[in-house]
């Protein structure tokens, strides 16, 4: 008898040939690795006991070796406007956050996933950047939130963005590989994903070998590398001009549109020199411009280092960018009221999730939608439980 002690194999997330290799390590017939991929990513299985095509015998092996899901949920958040932020924990016990967004113009359901546990680059106005690096995520990791997310809220995700936690460049070829996984299994083709960069030439170049049509979105938050060497330090190494240079060279061998992403930050970024000299930076590269006002993000001691620039100075920007000729478009906000929207992921009930058990069903699905923006739902195992939505503190900016 066995008697070597492992943990059971997370089958959520890996590839049809993984599962292949899997099956066939219980030496059982290679149809049954069919079976089980078409009960995971066709019919979002959740146990073994689901499987009833498979016989008995074979369900309770699979139940000694293996489990479904990768990842286990820790927190759920609902936010008043629908957004459903996760907190998943991974099997070594690291935490990441994933959000689940809807929209009022669409039916279709976007999700936002992490690609490394904290992040590396350090921007100062993410929270996320404050967490520090841990590691990276295993493909398996990533397609596992998006499996996770449509377990959980009976939804099915159409769209996928690189846009949670970490960079996704610094952790290229498992996102590839994730990529794959999310077409070929999921169902989730590239065109309806996106990918976000601080600007990590290698790995431009690197995903550019592989001509996926995803949508790449370079988060350039400053027109020149002199200021945005403040608020994105990867600038000392990959300067604004060399960014550019990788943009159009991406363009030229995928010829997929890109995003540029721009942080508004009042008195550091939003100036109308700053929206002309963006204008003039990206005329001639295949884009789009998305703004993005600051969403209000704290430090460990606490303090806010900057502000949102108001209605009028956002629309006064936009209309200095569309100089350029371009699409721009301000990024509508989700999540603001759960710390889910654009920089503020950062594990906030990390150590509470873990003490916790996973939540396994919300009260009458917990949608706070016709709330209105008085509070959230946080979800834990005593069930649904109404709190105020948390006012951040007044952000300062540094300088003017």
């Amino acid at each position: 008898m066995n008697s070597t002690n492992t943990s059971p194999c997370g089958l959520s997330g890996k590839s049809k040939q993984e599962i292949e290799q899997f099956v066939t390590g219980l030496c059982l017939p290679s149809y049954r690795a069919r079976q089980i991929h078409s009960w995971i990513y066709a019919r979002n299985a959740a146990s073994f006991d689901e499987m009833t095509d498979l016989g008995k015998e074979t369900r309770q092996l699979l139940k000694e070796r293996a489990q479904i899901p990768l990842l286990k949920l820790a927190h759920l958040q609902v936010s008043a406007d629908g957004t459903r932020k996760y907190l998943f924990e991974l099997p070594d016990g690291q935490s990441v956050e994933s959000v689940l967004m809807s929209f009022d113009d669409r039916t279709s359901f976007t999700a936002c996933v992490s690609s490394q546990v904290g992040c590396a680059v350090g921007c100062t106005f993410c929270a996320t950047g404050y967490l520090g690096f841990k590691r990276n995520l295993a493909a398996a990791e990533i397609v596992d939130q998006v499996m996770s997310i449509q377990r959980e809220s009976g939804k099915r995700v159409a769209n996928v963005v690189y846009m949670g936690q970490g960079e996704p460049l610094l952790n290229v070829e498992e996102v590839i590989k994730s990529i794959a996984v999310l077409g070929q299994s999921v169902g989730i083709g590239a065109r309806h994903i996106t990918v976000s960069t601080s600007g990590i030439v290698p790995g431009i170049r690197r995903l550019a070998q592989e001509r996926l049509q995803v949508t790449l979105a370079l988060s350039l938050h400053a027109p020149e590398s002199k200021s945005r060497q403040e608020i994105v330090p990867t600038t000392s190494r990959f300067p604004v001009d060399e960014l550019m240079q990788a943009l159009a060279d991406y363009y030229s061998c995928c010829q997929r549109r890109l995003t540029i992403e721009y942080v508004l930050l009042a008195g550091i970024t939003d100036s109308p020199d700053q929206a002309r000299q963006l204008a003039q930076l990206v005329r001639n590269l295949h884009c789009n411009i998305n703004l993005i006002p600051y969403n209000p993000t704290e430090n460990r001691d606490g303090i806010a280092a900057y502000a949102r620039p108001s209605l009028s100075a956002q629309q006064r920007f936009k209309r200095l960018a569309e100089s350029s000729g371009k699409t721009v478009t301000i990024r509508l906000e989700r999540g603001t009221d759960i710390d889910a929207a654009c920089g503020q992921l950062h594990n906030r009930f990390e150590d509470e999730g873990k003490t916790s058990a996973a939540p396994r069903e919300l009260d009458g699905q917990a949608r706070a939608g016709s709330q209105g923006r008085a509070g959230y739902k946080d979800v834990t195992a005593g069930g649904a439980q109404e709190r105020p939505a948390v006012k951040p503190k007044r952000p300062r900016a540094r300088r003017s």
